[in-house]
Formats: C-alpha cells, sequence, structure tokens
C-alpha cells in the first residue's frame, strides 16, 4: 500500500450528496434561538424554556414540556426539534455497561456512538462524520469513504440520547451522569470543523445553554490535520487532544495514515506540542498496536526520541491493542510485545497507559456495525 495526498478544505465541510439536515434547536446560538422562537409567534423567554427541557431534563419531547401550553410546545418542537437520528441496532457487552448503538440520520446516512460506563466515570465516544475519506489502512470507517458531514445536532444529539440513558438508569448501575465524550467514533473531527467546535461550546456551555460539561473531560481526536489541530489550540476551549500517529517514521505512517504524506510525523508532533504550550493541556499519543507492522521495540525508542525531543511531561501515551476487522489481514500485538513496547516508552520517561479495549465482542472498532450492514 502508498500513501497518497490527502486535500481537505477545514473552512468550508461540504454535507455530501444528501444534502444538508433539517434545522435543529442546537443548531443556533442562544441569541438565535430567541430569534426563532419569536418568529413562531412566540415570546422570546420560550427559548430558555426549550434550553432547559433539552439540555438540562434532556428531552426533545413536547409531552414532556408540561410548563409550556399545548399548542405552543407542539408548534415549537415540530419546528425546531425534528428527529435528526433513529436508532436501529443496539449491542451490549461488560454487563451492559457497554453500549454500542447504530444510528440512522434524517437521509438513512449510518453512523455510530459507543457509551461506556466505568466506576465514577461515563464516557461517550462519538462520531462526526458520516464514513470518513482518510483512508486510514486499518480502520472499518476508512473503508467505508465519507459520505458527509454531520451537522452541529447531529453530533450533540447522541451525546443528549446518552446523557439521558445514564440519568433513566437504563445502564446498569443505577441512574448517574455522562461525565466524558471523545471524539474518536466515525470520522476525522477536525476535517468537520465547524460543526465539531459548535458542539463542544454547546458541551462546555452552562445551563441551560448547554450541557455545562467541563472542556478537560472533553476529547478531539486527530490524525494529525496540523492548520486545524494549530486553529484548535486558539479556541480558548481546552479539550484534550488526542494524536493519532500509530508510527514514528514517516515511511510506515503514510501506509497506514495517508495524510501523512501531507504533515509529516515531525509536523504533528510539532503541532501537538503547541497546543501543549498554548493550553497547558497535556496531549495524548494515540496508538494502535499492529502485530509485525509498528510493534516493533526500536519504534518505541524512536517514539520516546521523538516526543522527548520536545520537552518533557507535555505528553502521554495510549497504546491501543487493534480491535481487528473482519477481512483485514491486521491484528492485535502478542501481549509479549505489547508490553515490551510499553517498558520502552515507560524508560523514555514517557507516562504510557495501554487503552481499555471494551466491546471486542460486539463489532467494537468504529464504523463496524454500520460497514456490516451497508454490506
Amino acid at each position: 500500500m502508498t500513501g497518497t495526498p490527502v486535500t481537505l478544505d477545514l473552512s468550508s465541510p461540504s454535507r455530501g450528496p444528501r444534502g444538508k439536515p433539517p434545522r435543529h434547536f442546537v443548531d443556533l446560538t442562544p441569541e438565535q434561538r430567541v430569534a426563532a422562537v419569536t418568529e413562531l409567534g412566540e415570546k422570546p423567554f420560550r427559548a430558555k424554556q426549550l434550553a432547559t427541557h433539552y439540555f438540562t431534563h434532556l428531552t426533545a419531547s413536547a409531552d414532556a414540556m408540561t410548563d409550556l401550553p399545548k399548542a405552543s410546545r407542539d408548534r415549537l418542537v415540530g419546528d425546531l426539534f425534528p428527529q435528526l437520528l433513529t436508532k436501529v441496532r443496539t449491542m451490549t457487552a461488560d454487563g451492559g455497561t457497554t453500549v454500542k448503538t447504530l444510528w440512522h440520520l434524517f437521509d438513512g446516512a449510518k453512523v455510530e456512538s459507543v457509551l461506556m460506563r466505568y466506576p465514577g466515570r461515563s464516557t461517550l465516544c462519538i462520531s462526526s462524520q458520516a464514513g470518513c475519506g482518510l483512508a486510514c489502512a486499518f480502520c472499518a470507517t476508512g473503508k467505508m469513504g465519507l459520505l458527509r458531514n454531520l451537522s452541529t445536532a447531529e453530533i450533540v444529539e447522541q451525546v443528549r440520547e446518552a446523557a439521558r440513558a445514564l440519568a433513566a438508569g437504563e445502564v446498569p448501575g443505577g441512574p448517574g451522569r455522562l461525565t466524558n465524550v471523545v471524539f474518536m467514533g466515525m470520522g476525522e473531527p477536525l476535517a468537520n470543523y465547524k460543526a465539531v467546535m459548535e458542539t463542544v461550546r454547546r458541551l462546555v456551555a452552562p445551563a441551560p445553554d448547554g450541557l455545562g460539561m467541563s472542556a478537560r473531560n472533553v476529547t478531539v481526536s486527530t490524525v494529525g490535520m496540523v492548520p486545524a489541530m494549530d486553529r484548535l489550540a486558539d479556541e480558548g476551549i481546552p479539550v484534550t487532544l488526542a494524536l493519532s500517529l500509530h508510527a514514528p517514521d514517516d515511511e510506515l505512517r503514510s501506509e497506514l495514515v495517508p495524510v501523512n504524506t501531507r504533515w509529516s510525523v515531525d509536523e504533528a508532533i510539532d503541532s501537538a506540542h503547541r497546543y501543549f504550550e498554548r493550553t497547558g493541556r497535556r496531549v495524548s499519543i494515540e496508538y494502535a498496536l499492529i502485530r509485525d507492522v509498528n510493534d516493533h521495540a526500536w519504534r518505541a525508542d524512536l517514539l520516546g526520541e521523538k516526543l522527548n525531543a520536545r520537552g518533557k511531561g507535555w505528553v502521554h501515551c495510549n497504546p491501543i491493542p487493534l480491535n481487528p476487522v473482519p477481512g483485514s489481514r491486521w491484528t492485535a500485538s502478542d501481549p509479549a510485545v505489547e508490553q515490551e513496547f510499553v517498558a520502552r516508552l515507560r524508560a523514555h520517561g514517557i507516562p504510557t497507559t495501554v487503552r481499555d479495549t471494551r466491546g471486542s465482542e460486539i463489532d467494537g472498532a468504529c464504523g463496524q456495525l454500520a460497514a456490516e450492514e451497508t454490506r
């Protein structure tokens, strides 16, 4: 396999051939929400009521909005809360505490989200695109190609649904709260920059205008789109940045992650370090360990050397046992090889934690359910 240049317009993401999703309340700023309700003949304060129901009570149902007159709620919900996601299939693992959901969007496009509940915290992995155009060699989503970007509301709806399920006690462990969101599902988040950042703003905005989450508990992942990484560093929102590196040398990384032919390993690491310098937030380096491909001890040494060359204390490494995709020649590293890789990184003083790979028995890798249904 050889890498091919990837050209992406970060300033104006395309919706793809299926068109733009219908307008949703969440797509609007607080000021635009007031304008929208007044255009429907309602008083401006209805916008705050709707926001409270959506972001605090986690509902978009007219029947639940009993503090609004029935005629008003039917009109407002009918115009401002179109159904964007339809649950098609749900699979569970780990005693029901890992929940993977396949969603159909308004136009039939398919995306996935994964909710993982741990003692003391709950993490949701969300999708930002239907498919992905970056064609990483070992990724199920990459094999689908890019259908289109998701809208802000389509992304936020994944979060609201998970938060609602936790609050309602639908996940084993009793009623709970969603504490963490990671943009590590289908798609390259920074290739859908505008919608992803608007989603982040909805997640961290205080109630009732948003979900009131801590920016530190929101992780945005990227394969290394350097201009967008630098742009993210200047947003003033201290989310966690995760750089999916997967190889420390350009020759292999260009094969595994074709975007490397545009922005090299060193350019991506430099940008990640700039993010740390501007935000003070430690960066996560994601590294899928693939048997006999990128799991060599010398590559762990090279990675450690490159990270340390930028300074100390700015990075954390997450080796990830590969979740194999059906029909792929890629598979996870031998456990002993994985242990040696981790030991080499730690010997360089790099804080290293092997990622907990939940959901392997339910096609845990992002894109597998969507690809299976498409087939």
